[in-house]
């Protein structure tokens, strides 16, 4: 196993993290963790010399409103010594928290679910602008002194799901250790994106990559061309393995989360730690990889990038969301996956449909990319309806 250093924490971690979001489970509810299976890949990993367990309050759970079962599987998947062994890092529910005792009691119940007296690096979950106001009144500055402080967390620091100036302000705002952010090589201008990355590792801080699969889309029943790609490289490699060893090429990049749920998906992304050095895929190797790129970009039909501006829609359209689904299907789409990709776009709630566009334009007048909405929900309606 390799370890690159965690930013001001000083701390040295795996370069491969075990993500507990999405772990074997039992007759598909997300509730019922396999824990035979579950705790034999984590004790694996462990042994393999991954020392970096990431939870959170609500993994594994019926919703974001309650504790789920992610966190107190996590305590007996590290009983009989392997506690010792590793860094635990889990997340405050940011969007819980009403007042300034939620904070600590969030935390401390946690300590509890965990059955440890501290907490190696906790983060802020999943910030954006709305929810990082709100912590900002009520004092999310004195709570993180105060619990690093007591010791009942070593490390503070935030994960995040917004655009890159609020990033940047949430950076600037706290002596943050480190920060967890989604990268991927679809992904390098999406939300902080690689500016973000660079800019965190700049002022000091850790970086933790979340979704470098892309939630398996970028792994799973790939569109042939793109297979094709892959298997003209010098060095056969999975297609998991090309994307984790892209996000492992970026030398500001500490530790990978993967949410492994088979013992083979955690025995081929050790294999692949063991070879992810910074800066080491070749030239061919980052063009194979640009090649892929460029084959996804070209099968997408609108060039949004969610940015949001166009929101909120007078009507309650949400355009970002219909755009997502749009180019999903048509970049995505394998015989395979066809159905399950269109019934992403009927996961929107009615009014949310580009058919309840009513033309008014307003949200073309905010588009930094010039994009014709309006005709353009025109042709998502087509397409799906």
């Amino acid at each position: 196993m390799l370890y690159r250093k965690y930013g001001k924490t000083n701390e040295m971690v795996s370069v491969l993290g075990f993500g507990c979001m999405r772990l074997p489970i039992i007759g598909g509810d997300t509730t019922k963790i396999d824990e035979e299976k579950a705790i034999k890949m984590i004790r694996y990993a462990i042994d393999e010399g991954v020392n970096y367990i990431d939870t959170a309050y609500p993994y594994h759970g019926t919703g974001m409103g309650k504790g789920g079962e992610s966190e107190p599987f996590v305590a007996k998947a590290l009983k009989d010594g392997y506690r010792e062994r590793v860094k635990i890092a889990t997340k405050l529910p940011s969007w819980l928290i009403k007042t300034r005792e939620d904070m600590d009691k969030y935390l401390n119940e946690q300590l509890e679910r965990l059955e440890t007296d501290s907490i190696d690096f906790y983060l802020v979950h999943a910030l954006e602008y709305k929810t990082w106001s709100n912590l900002k009144e009520l004092g999310i500055n004195e709570f993180l002194d105060q619990a690093l402080k007591d010791g009942r967390i070593k490390h503070a620091g935030f994960s995040f799901h917004d655009k890159i100036d609020v990033f940047k302000e949430i950076v600037d705002y706290y002596d943050w250790s480190f920060c967890q952010i989604q990268y991927n090589y679809l992904d390098e201008n999406y939300q902080a994106g690689k500016e973000g990355l660079e800019y965190a590792a700049k002022k000091g801080l850790g970086v933790a990559i979340m979704e470098p699969l892309r939630g398996g889309k970028i792994v799973n029943n790939l569109p042939a061309v793109v297979e094709e790609a892959f298997n003209g490289a010098d060095v056969k490699r999975s297609p998991a393995g090309w994307a984790l060893r892209w996000v492992w090429n970026h030398p500001e990049v500490s530790v990978v989360l993967s949410g492994m749920n088979t013992m083979n998906n955690v025995i081929e992304n050790i294999k692949t730690a063991s070879e992810a050095h910074a800066n080491s895929l070749t030239e061919k190797e980052l063009g194979i990889i640009d090649q892929v790129k460029t084959i996804f970009k070209e099968r997408m039909k609108v060039n949004c990038t969610a940015c949001e501006y166009c929101m909120p829609c007078p009507v309650g359209v949400n355009i970002p969301k219909n755009f997502a689904y749009y180019n999903e299907y048509h970049s995505f789409v394998t015989p395979k996956t066809s159905e399950q990709l269109k019934a992403r776009y009927y996961s929107l709630k009615p009014e949310q449909r580009a058919s309840k566009c009513v033309e008014c334009g307003k949200c073309e007048s905010h588009c930094p990319q010039n994009i014709q909405i309006r005709q353009q929900l025109k042709n998502v309606k087509a397409f799906f309806e």
